[in-house]
């Protein structure tokens, strides 16, 4: 009888996207401390390459079925990725945690707006961008311009990493494309984090990047694949709408950076924003489909997230 019960009550979608959405945030709050010791580009090789050797144990790369067509846009989503990461890390380095995710939520949320059939769903990126106003409060003189401009570069290739997933998604099941795209991401931050993390790889440090990687994107990848399982699309992006809230939550909880009334009134608007725009951001069907797409060795379903990665 307990075996039934059990099978009978698994974890409902939602908490396994909230948990992924936690193991994320969690992931980038807990990466301020390995970046004091080898820097934010320092952190994003460590953390990616822990992260390639962790899909390449669990699934061997699809190579073989790569096709001329496939290399450029499995090497966009890896230098991508990889940019996006020190991006994100090199922002958090000097802006609060829930800032620094709102502003990189304008990516993927004015791929929505701009995607959907209906003109009115642009005001929801300028919604969301009084929220970020309201979350940088310029008026005070206090804007740290280096750690924004930071993010938005990682919102623009958030932006830039969904499409790309969606793409890659079309050909590559599971985590064949992570196999591939996640080591390319690990070379491209090396440029800048290796000379970054030169002299400081001691085993605590090896052993910290070790476990950032599973909290971020191992963990979340698989916990938002077993939610896509039994969640729309449309659902999921809403739910992901919570991301900048939470992002604020783990900064006042593991950081200790506590939000202004008026940043809370500002990460409200962004939130409301990013569940609005989702209404009217499906995917337009492809007028030239690929053939089936290539399955990886671990499996998992075919739906491309478009969420883990860049962070």
């Amino acid at each position: 009888m307990a075996g039934v019960s059990a099978t009978r009550a698994p974890a409902p979608p939602w908490a396994l996207a909230v948990a992924a959405m936690l193991s994320v945030q969690l992931g980038a709050a807990l990466s301020v401390g390995l970046m004091s010791e080898v820097g934010p580009a320092g952190t994003a090789w460590l953390r990616l390459t822990a992260g390639a050797l962790i899909f390449l144990a669990l699934a061997r790369p699809p190579l073989r079925a790569v096709r001329r067509r496939d290399v450029a846009p499995l090497i966009g989503l890896g230098v991508t990725t990889g940019l996006v990461t020190v991006a994100f890390l090199s922002a958090i380095e000097r802006i609060p945690l829930g800032t620094a995710v709102a502003i990189e939520f304008l990516g993927p949320l004015t791929v929505a707006a701009v995607r959907s059939r209906n003109r009115r769903s642009l005001a929801w990126p300028a919604l969301a961008l009084v929220g970020v106003v309201l979350l940088t409060e310029p008026w005070r003189g206090e804007v740290n311009l280096p750690g924004v401009g930071f993010a938005a570069l990682a919102a623009l290739g958030w932006g830039s990493y969904i499409l790309l997933t969606q793409r890659v998604g079309d050909r590559f099941s599971g985590i064949g494309a992570l196999s591939i795209t996640i080591p390319i991401a690990a070379a491209t931050a090396a440029v800048v984090g290796v000379p970054s993390a030169v002299g400081q790889l001691t085993v605590p440090v090896l052993a910290t990047a070790v476990g950032l990687a599973v909290l971020l994107p191992v963990l979340p990848y698989a916990l938002e694949m077993l939610a896509l399982r039994r969640m729309t699309p449309t659902a999921f992006g809403t739910l992901m709408a919570l991301e900048p809230a939470i992002g604020l939550l783990l900064g006042l909880l593991v950081l200790g950076q506590t939000p202004s009334p008026t940043q809370l009134v500002g990460i409200l608007l962004v939130v409301l924003a990013g569940a609005a725009a989702q209404r009217g951001g499906r995917r337009a069907p492809d007028p030239d489909p690929d053939p089936e797409p290539v399955h990886a060795d671990v499996g998992l379903p075919a739906e491309p997230s478009g969420h883990t990665g860049p962070s």
